[in-house]
């Protein structure tokens, strides 16, 4: 048990009790228990319909929902600069629109979306709204896309997604699009189409205030760090224990499906910190406040909405949305709704506050 252990067991005694301490608010481990069952039981009782893209579609090279299939290689690192300025322009194409069309001529008229349920503010089910109704800055971006699509802002199909299968989901044609916090990199560009970027941010380390951990440094030494499989988070540790960023001490096992699982971690004692995006991390210490930001953001991450790949006219369709979306002050609105009470400090805002600009190849 190292020292922060320690402390931590004689200030607040058994997991148990810390587990009963963190019941504060709506942000403590009962609640966010609530939340998650919330969550799961939403997912189960959605109207779901999985497909699966076939290389065996009539005319060889779309799938069901009308996506071409294309069988890209993973970009490598070394041959992709900036690959958030790497999307379609809205305008330009030529006049293919057999992925909207597909869409469209559903006998259920709605869009399959991959989002998130429990990441607060951004994609959740708030037990307190009686609605039950999905809510958060990536859901409203879901509605907007929708109405531009089909019409109806409410011609939505969700299906909850955890963090590990956000490509395996799109690829498999089980979703026309994810939407949920997804880091656009060069690794994940040669395996699903993305949108222009719609947020920014980095990623950042979360920590009970008590702990002596300073930021993603040598501070982490002889500390557990949880983050989500198949995250740039994780990504980011592993580069970190190469290069000498972090201490070779510096124990990165613990991963999770969901980013939010870390949190529980964190409030059970079972890690000592969190590398998540800061957005998300944000969004967390607002849930508990036992917790929070330790130093700075350290990468540079661009959200984008993911498809798949060959689905050019609805990744054209989508730059068209975000662009409006912008424009009209929609993305604004809704920032301030979610966001800004998480991440803007009093007269001070965050970086993220902006809309990255969309520059296209």
């Amino acid at each position: 048990m190292n020292a922060h252990h320690a402390h931590e067991t004689h200030r607040t005694g058994t997991p148990w009790h810390r587990l009963r301490a963190g019941l504060r608010g709506w942000g403590g481990v009962g609640a966010m228990a609530v939340l998650c069952a919330m969550a799961l039981a939403f997912a189960l009782l959605l109207p779901l319909s999985q497909r699966s893209g076939t290389t065996g579609a009539p005319g060889g090279d779309k799938d069901s929902a009308g996506h071409r299939v294309t069988h890209g290689l993973q970009a490598k690192a070394e041959d992709c600069e900036n690959p958030q300025d790497k999307s379609l322009s809205p305008a330009g194409g030529n006049g293919d629109t057999a992925t909207l069309d597909a869409i469209k001529a559903r006998k259920d008229r709605r869009l399959i979306v991959g989002i998130d349920t429990n990441s607060y503010r951004w994609g959740y089910l708030d037990p307190n709204n009686p609605s039950g109704a999905l809510e958060g800055f990536d859901i409203d971006l879901v509605h907007r896309i929708a109405e531009d699509i089909l019409g109806d802002r409410d011609a939505v199909r969700f299906k909850a997604i955890p963090t590990s299968r956000r490509i395996e989901a799109i690829q498999k044609g089980e979703v026309d699009m994810v939407v949920r916090t997804m880091t656009i990199n060069c690794d994940r560009i040669g395996q699903v189409a993305f949108s222009a970027p719609y947020f920014v941010t980095g990623q950042q380390v979360l920590a009970p205030k008590t702990s002596k951990i300073t930021g993603f440094d040598k501070s982490l030494a002889k500390n557990k760090v949880c983050s989500a499989e198949g995250s740039t988070a994780y990504d980011s540790l592993q580069a970190g224990m190469k290069n000498g960023d972090l201490p070779a001490s510096t124990d990165i096992a613990a991963t999770v499906p969901n980013q939010l699982d870390c949190l529980v971690k964190l409030q059970l004692g079972e890690v000592d910190a969190i590398v998540t995006d800061g957005a998300l991390a944000a969004s967390q210490a607002a849930q508990d406040p036992t917790v929070e930001l330790k130093g700075g953001l350290f990468t540079d991450e661009y959200y984008g909405v993911a498809m798949k790949l060959g689905s050019d006219d609805l990744v054209r369709q989508v730059n068209r949305t975000l662009e409006n979306y912008i424009e009209d002050g929609g993305w604004k609105t809704s920032y301030e709704k979610w966001l800004h009470p998480t991440m803007d400090q009093g007269d001070k805002k965050s970086a993220s506050a902006t809309p990255p600009e969309a520059r296209y190849k």
